[in-house]
């Protein structure tokens, strides 16, 4: 077995202090961030580069590709591919989409995807069920951050667990929002070869500074695939 640290964490687009934000990503030492909201537009490739390297860590995949969904990476982590996907368009509504990245630490090869679903409760079930029909043929175990907009009551989430594990799910912690915590919308979902052995939501100063958002940070016992 492997030890792997996955944080998965909205970041409100960068419109608060972006310095807390940093200071809350380091001192979580991370091996892979699924990053929502990360830039998409105007310079986002410079931008995510920036913001990877404030945080000491480098961008795998995703960015304004993947619609603001962004995978970072440490050293420890070896990148193999990478793609991305955007769902359909509902005219009106934002675009939105997926970062995947194969992955491989110490031997253990894994499939990391972020993702951030619409706001709209009629978009998010179809969305849901493109990313499980998207992670559905790895050979390789698969790990997903996203925020699904909606509680674990919701048709969208249910997709999701009822093909991985809910991490988190005993604690039910709220990550929204860190002005009123109320809601958990924010998950990490593994494949059952992937073995959670602690699981947080980051509180702190700074994270309430950082983001509208509190981070779920994961450690993984990751299978060795011999791959």
């Amino acid at each position: 077995m492997t030890r792997l640290r996955l944080l998965t964490y909205n970041v409100h687009g960068l419109a608060d202090d972006v310095a807390a934000l940093t200071r809350v990503v380091r001192a979580a030492a991370p091996d892979v961030v699924c990053v929502q909201e990360a830039p998409r537009r105007f310079r986002w490739r410079h931008r995510c580069a920036e913001l990877a390297r404030r945080c000491g860590l480098f961008v795998a995949s995703g960015g304004g590709e993947a619609v603001g969904n962004l995978l970072l990476v440490s050293q420890r982590v070896w990148v193999h591919e990478t793609w991305s996907m955007r769902f359909p368009l509902t005219p009106g509504r934002h675009m939105r989409g997926a970062a995947f990245a194969r992955c491989s630490v110490r031997g253990g090869r894994f499939l990391v995807v972020g993702s951030h679903l619409a706001t709209d409760p009629e978009e998010r079930p179809e969305q849901a069920a493109l990313l499980r029909a998207a992670c559905g043929g790895s050979d390789d175990p698969v790990l997903i951050g996203a925020d699904l907009n909606e509680t674990d009551q919701g048709l969208a989430w249910r997709t999701l667990r009822d093909a991985r594990a809910d991490v988190g799910a005993d604690a039910a912690t709220p990550t929204y929002s860190t002005a009123a915590p109320k809601r958990r919308i924010d998950a990490v979902f593994a494949d059952q070869a992937c073995c959670p052995v602690r699981h947080e939501v980051l509180d702190s100063p700074d994270v309430r500074r950082a983001s509208d958002h509190f981070p779920l940070l994961v450690d993984f016992d990751m299978p060795d695939t011999g791959r």
